[in-house]
């Protein structure tokens, strides 16, 4: 969906270079930024297993270690844990 925003001008120029810096495009930046801002409001995160333990990794960041994780607790027999 597209939006028009009026945010001020230095926040701006800062989010953009911010961006840029980091290898994003503007809106993938401010989208991630948003999702954070709005995750602080709405309660537990929607992120589960080793991310809600260890941080907010972006989700690009981490799917390669996800599918490891998965491949590897699948693996684990839950009656040799009790």
């Amino acid at each position: 969906m597209k939006t028009t925003l009026e945010i001020p001008d230095d926040l701006y120029r800062q989010t953009k270079a911010t961006a840029a810096l980091r290898g994003e495009s503007l809106k993938d930046f401010v989208t991630e930024a948003l999702k954070v801002h709005l995750e602080r409001f709405s309660g537990p995160s929607e992120q589960r297993g080793w991310r809600s333990v260890f941080g907010k990794a972006r989700r690009e960041d981490v799917e390669a270690v996800d599918a490891i994780t998965t491949t590897e607790f699948e693996r684990i027999d839950p009656d040799e844990w009790r």
